[in-house]
């Protein structure tokens, strides 16, 4: 794949020298596997500069590097997603498309067609997957009953063209469907603009197929930053903060003994000792958070997954259309909804 036989590294590029493009190319740069060769952004000028910060070459034309890249990452805004993605899969040349996968659910749904036809490899930036919170999080859940995630910062002077679904909630969506894997019954949604002409807050809740549950809430109108997914299973309960790297989980089997002496005490009808204090009685474990980068641990994943070494999953095309198509029906739900007058 490479020119030098000697090197093994893949050929990298990015797509859009954009906030984003900026981080993808830092970290294509710095990855073992990755040999960043290319930035292409429709104003050179703007490509020069990061590819100079990187150490590669400038391109204002992405069908100027078919043939010399290995594997791309799509970083442009999302009007572009479909085309862009198009002319690198036709080329069987591996994609990672930052999200939301495509503007609408038709698009993601063509990228996933292409990605198909031709038998190449397209992986979708949901980089929340890669928190070390959530990875961290994920050995303890199995059959998850209630999923609870906040997800509020300021108003951010960017990316208010776009909807706070689509821009801030759709990656508590991607993280509730790859918790639950079962399809989404229904959407119940309300949401608001106040400083721009699309929602900036919304309250989701999603019932899936099998009976579990996920409350979502996103603004870009608060007054600090908030991130926390709590997680209710059969065998225990967990939370997690994940702006702080920090997590606990409450297992049942750690606390079968502390159970029953609840229900004796409630089954006694005696009133309960005052020193009998719920957050003392339960054993919290907390969670081993490692320290990692989550946009590099998801550019590893994609890598390892082009060459076939074991790693942790990418986020398919399919599972971005997934997120993408929930989105789009709480947005639909929100419009909906008629507030009063």
């Amino acid at each position: 794949m490479t020119t030098d036989p000697s090197d093994l590294r893949l050929r990298t590029a990015v797509i859009g020298a954009g906030r984003m493009g900026a981080i993808h190319a830092r970290v294509y740069s710095r990855l073992p596997s990755s040999r960043l060769v290319a930035v292409v952004d429709i104003d050179l000028a703007r490509a020069r500069q990061l590819a100079q910060a990187n150490g590669c070459q400038a391109y204002d034309d992405p069908s100027q590097i078919l043939d010399k890249v290995d594997a791309v990452t799509i970083a442009t805004p999302t009007p572009t997603h479909l085309q862009l993605a198009g002319l690198f899969i036709a080329r069987r040349i591996p994609v990672l498309v930052e999200k939301p996968l495509a503007s609408t659910v038709p698009q993601a749904r063509r990228i996933v067609e292409l990605a198909k036809r031709y038998q190449t490899l397209v992986a979708v930036g949901h980089s929340e997957r890669y928190n070390p919170v959530v990875l961290a999080m994920r050995p303890y859940i199995n059959r998850p009953r209630y999923i609870e995630a906040i997800r509020v910062s300021p108003f951010p002077f960017r990316s208010t063209e776009t909807s706070v679904v689509l821009d801030m909630m759709i990656h508590d969506i991607d993280i509730a469907l790859s918790l639950v894997c079962s399809p989404v019954r229904q959407v119940h949604a309300i949401g608001v603009g106040i400083v721009t002409d699309n929602q900036d807050l919304c309250s989701a809740r999603l019932l899936f197929d099998n009976g579990s549950v996920a409350s979502l809430t996103a603004s870009r109108l608060a007054l600090k930053k908030e991130r926390r997914i709590r997680v209710f299973t059969e065998r225990a309960y967990l939370s997690v903060d994940c702006l702080n790297k920090a997590g606990t989980v409450i297992r049942l089997e750690a606390n079968a003994l502390q159970l029953e002496r609840i229900r004796r005490q409630l089954a006694s009808g005696q009133p309960a000792p005052a020193d009998l204090d719920w957050t003392s009685l339960v054993r919290m474990e907390h969670l081993d958070i490692q320290d990692a980068e989550p946009v590099l641990l998801e550019q590893q994943a994609f890598l390892d997954a082009i060459i076939g070494r074991p790693g942790l999953p990418i986020v398919r095309a399919e599972e971005g259309l997934a997120a993408l198509s929930c989105a789009a029906r709480i947005i639909n739900q929100i419009r909906k909804h008629r507030w009063p007058q």
